[in-house]
């Protein structure tokens, strides 16, 4: 339970509680609405404060957001693992907790509310997969600023399937994990359906392709990137790598100069061969058949001798001969000159490719890791491509056989805890009876989206009627709690539960909580307007019994839960 509740500032008006029912009665002046009484009477702020100092954080809806409590300090009294404690929190941001004089973090003191109230596991945080805290308490403080009363299952309106129902579970003492593997089919339908709208929409279908095309497409390139990195891990940089390139090209300059230069003599040395062994001197017949048929035609003095053009034609042939010779041997001697050279480029040649094959340079060596680098890009995008392409093609089906599953698992759940169903089922009932003559009644269905609650009553869309339905869900709570000997040992209703509600149900709902707060050994906190309490009467039942002393009012500047009025 909780004993009290105080605050740094002066002005705050400190508030002590005993067992059972504690009535908070604010007195709300004419004209003021519903909205005012925020921050004038402080009802609404009350509730707020109780959240403060059990782990919520500061959001704007609520009044530690204000400059004006800022650097505050606020405190609670409560029983806490079967003993008293006092938890204080200062609002300035990333505050730490003061428990019985021992500073810790918010997570740690949520961490020991949640092990000490519904047993979770220590030090689990919101996020996993354990129910959160925050969440399971939430129902038995629920907020204004969550609309939090806008249906019994719900403690804020803003509450996944996931996590309703996996409170819901929780605290009907069946399996909770459903509730969560639920959710997981909930976020893949969702993130399919979004898949199927862009792709049917165009924005998708031709990047995502088939599954079959990407299968292939990804299954190539993985391969080609595995045979990119092989080849990368075997490289070796070599940092002379240009300059030997340099001189390779030099080298193979020079080759092809002197292979052109030899060729040339080549073909020149077997042209001198050639005439060599073609060219002779006219026979001597030959030359006596011509002199004699000259002496014929021509007069005599005109006539050589026969000896002088024999011997002068012998001289052309011999000079012929010597310079044919001559061009013989040089071409052979500068071949001859030129193939020492040619072995030494060749062999160095030889080195320096073989040299270049076997290494690589630096910016080579870059280029692969770029190439290396963009197409692991390439192949993971052809990844996610082809997973989202599996998703569209095949993931329905799954999804639908998973619901299944889990509807099964339900039933069987279900059947196995029957007792507890049973308990949960007649703790409402006991409750809605003693509210109204017919009774409302609470059905959890077995759907293929998981316990599906409903809360049937005659005249159900009245909000009056809508708000005790939630008021006899929190009692039910309450009772099963109890019985588990579980929670917080307090239920807290803020005055928005009552809105719509008449005065004869608004104090036959203060005396049921009384009875089932004095039954099943816990604390109840009301906060209601005055005239809202005083409206009705009746017999065996006095609502004046249980006003604590300090009434608020918003008719004054100081007569509110913080002592002074801020926006």
């Amino acid at each position: 339970m909780i004993h009290q509740i105080y605050s740094s500032i002066e002005t705050f008006k400190a508030l002590k509680f005993r067992t059972g029912l504690n009535l908070i009665l604010a007195q709300k002046s004419t004209g003021a609405t519903t909205g005012q009484t925020r921050n004038r009477a402080g009802k609404t702020s009350f509730v707020e404060t109780i959240h403060f100092l059990m782990g919520a954080k500061v959001e704007a809806k609520t009044p530690f957001s204000s400059p004006d409590l800022k650097n505050a300090t606020f405190g609670m009294d409560l029983d806490l693992g079967g003993q008293q404690v006092s938890v204080q929190r200062e609002n300035i941001p990333g505050a730490k907790f003061v428990v019985d004089g021992v500073t810790i973090a918010g997570t740690e003191w949520k961490s020991q509310l949640g092990t000490a109230f519904f047993e979770l596991p220590a030090n689990s945080a919101e996020d996993d997969k354990n129910p959160s805290f925050r969440s399971l308490f939430s129902y038995f403080a629920r907020r204004q600023a969550s609309l939090g009363f806008t249906g019994p299952e719900k403690q804020a309106v803003a509450m996944s399937h996931g996590d309703w129902q996996t409170a819901l579970l929780y605290f009907l003492g069946l399996d909770w994990r459903l509730a969560r593997e639920w959710q997981v089919v909930r976020d893949r339908e969702k993130t399919l359906k979004e898949l199927k709208k862009a792709a049917s929409d165009g924005a998708l279908g031709a990047t995502i392709g088939t599954a079959a095309d990407l299968r292939t497409q990804h299954t190539v390139a993985d391969a080609r990137l595995s045979k990119l990195k092989t080849e990368l891990s075997a490289f070796h940089v070599l940092p002379e790598y240009r300059s030997l390139e340099v001189e390779a090209d030099q080298i193979q300059t020079k080759l092809s100069k002197l292979s052109n230069d030899n060729s040339v003599d080549m073909a020149a040395l077997r042209h001198a061969e050639a005439a060599l062994h073609s060219e002779s001197p006219p026979s001597h017949v030959d030359l006596e058949q011509l002199y004699g048929e000259a002496g014929v035609i021509l007069p005599p003095e005109a006539l050589r001798r026969y000896e002088e053009v024999r011997d002068f034609h012998a001289s052309v042939l011999r000079n012929r001969q010597d310079y044919l010779l001559e061009e013989v041997q040089s071409a052979q001697k500068r071949i001859s000159h030129r193939e020492p050279e040619l072995r030494k480029l060749n062999h160095r040649q030889q080195e320096v490719m073989g040299t270049l094959q076997g290494h690589g340079a630096l910016d080579q060596f870059s280029k692969m890791q770029a190439e290396v680098a963009r197409m692991e890009v390439q192949v993971e995008s052809l990844f996610q491509r082809f997973q989202a392409a599996e998703q569209l093609e095949g993931t329905k089906t799954e999804l639908d056989l998973e619901r299944g599953r889990l509807t099964l698992r339900l039933r069987r759940d279900f059947a196995e805890q029957s007792d507890r169903l049973r308990s949960a089922i007649l703790a409402y009932e006991e409750f809605s009876q003693a509210l109204y003559e017919e009774a409302g009644s609470m059905t959890i269905d077995e759907t293929a989206n998981g316990p599906s609650p409903k809360f049937p009553i005659q005249g159900e869309r009245s909000k009056g009627i809508g708000n005790m339905k939630i008021f006899c869900f929190d009692l039910m709570l309450m009772k099963l709690c109890a019985q588990r000997g579980i929670g917080p040992g307090f239920l807290i209703h803020d005055s928005h539960l009552f809105d719509g509600v008449d005065g004869r149900q608004i104090v036959s709902a203060l005396r049921v909580g009384a009875e089932a707060a004095k039954t099943y050994g816990f604390q109840y906190i009301v906060t209601l307007n005055e005239d809202d309490a005083f409206k009705e009467k009746e017999a065996g039942f006095s609502v004046e019994d249980y006003v604590l002393p300090i009434r608020l009012t918003d008719a004054t500047e100081d007569g509110g839960l913080f002592g002074f009025r801020f926006d």
